[in-house]
């Protein structure tokens, strides 16, 4: 989704963009499917097919269609703030997420229909039209994006892959992504860690200048919806000390029926 596994308008506090889930993406190119080495050494584990895995990863909290409820806790060094959300999903382009707590933000949605992002905010009645540009601002004032909550983008399409090198704690694998020339957006490059076991265990972001930027850390194993996944998510970003922004998946479920009229206008300004 909605979540976990990389996503300004600002307003009397809010930063307004699109939304969700999960969460939280990978990415590899199509021309690399079948070409990587089956064993990098003697008695080492034979290497993934990185265009599977990616795939596989980019699903991981989204599938055909999804409904999550999450929570988001945001850690400063002057304060934390909690919010919880609902988010609808179907596809690749259409997600709708919705603030139920606190008070104060309930009702705060997000809308994405392809390429098309709204904001809808209750306190003054009102639905904004989001720029593309804005997709890589912050979400509602925590570190992750807007992409990285309504996966615009799509990593495995967006980036080049190759396995990096091999794990040993924990046993898996480091897959380097380096963007396509001409795709714009804020990373340059990731490295992901993925476990035997084909969950993701970390990511690195590099910006366009090399530096890395972000963190992300995916933990706590549960079966949510029929499917293994790591419920947390924490993102540490590097330019701010002390400052994360943690995930949780509550609930989940894949692969429901969602009517249509779900992801519409009129859906986004009744979500209050």
């Amino acid at each position: 989704m909605i979540i976990i596994p990389s996503w300004r308008l600002q307003l009397k506090g809010y930063t307004c963009g699109a939304a969700l889930v999960s969460s939280i993406v990978l990415a590899t190119s199509f021309n690399l499917a079948t070409i990587l080495p089956t064993v990098a050494a003697a008695g080492q584990p034979e290497a993934p097919n990185v265009d599977r895995l990616l795939e596989r990863l980019d699903e991981l909290y989204r599938s055909k269609s999804s409904i999550a409820r999450i929570e988001i806790q945001v850690t400063t060094p002057r304060s934390t703030r909690s919010l919880r959300l609902k988010a609808w999903t179907r596809g690749e382009d259409r997600a709708l997420i919705v603030i139920e707590a606190p008070p104060r933000e309930e009702g705060t949605a997000t809308l994405r229909v392809g390429p098309n992002l709204w904001n809808y905010l209750p306190r003054i009645a009102r639905t904004i039209r989001v720029p593309p540009s804005m997709m890589l601002g912050s979400w509602m004032g925590t570190d992750f994006t807007n992409d990285d909550l309504v996966k615009e983008s799509s990593l495995r399409k967006d980036f080049n892959s190759r396995i990096e090198r091999r794990s040993d704690s924990p046993p898996g694998w480091w897959i380097r992504l380096d963007v396509k020339p001409g795709i714009v957006g804020r990373w340059a490059r990731i490295d992901t860690l993925v476990a035997d076991d084909d969950l993701p265990v970390e990511e690195r972001h590099f910006d366009r200048k090399g530096r890395l930027a972000r963190t992300m850390v995916f933990d706590e194993i549960k079966v949510l919806g029929g499917r293994r996944l790591p419920a947390h998510v924490t993102l540490t970003p590097t330019d701010v000390e002390g400052q994360r922004t943690e995930m949780r998946y509550l609930e989940a479920e894949f692969d429901v029926s969602i009517p249509d009229d779900m992801f519409s206008l009129s859906r986004l300004e009744r979500s209050r």
